[in-house]
């Protein structure tokens, strides 16, 4: 039963993360993805996604935050100057 279980949040979170790489973007859920929203009888664009109509999704959001943060730390940094020496 556990292991039916951690199985099943395992290959939900693996295909979750699948939907992220394929599919960053979804549509706004505040908008409905129309990018406009009705303010007392005046039309203005969406606060939430800026009248884009999409947003960045959650799990994208974290994946792009882990990348930078290891690009960040990382020790080398590769130039395409043809001065640089192969050992720098």
């Amino acid at each position: 039963m556990l292991a039916a279980s951690t199985l099943l949040i395992l290959a939900t979170l693996a295909g979750y993360a699948l939907l992220c790489a394929l599919r960053p973007f979804a549509v706004c859920r505040k908008c409905s993805g129309t990018g406009l929203r009705n303010h007392r009888k005046a039309m203005k664009l969406c606060r939430r996604c800026r009248g884009t109509r999409y947003r960045l999704r959650t799990g994208r959001r974290l994946t792009n935050h882990a990348r930078r943060i290891h690009a960040d730390g990382a020790r080398t940094h590769h130039t395409n100057s043809k001065e640089a020496l192969p050992w720098q």
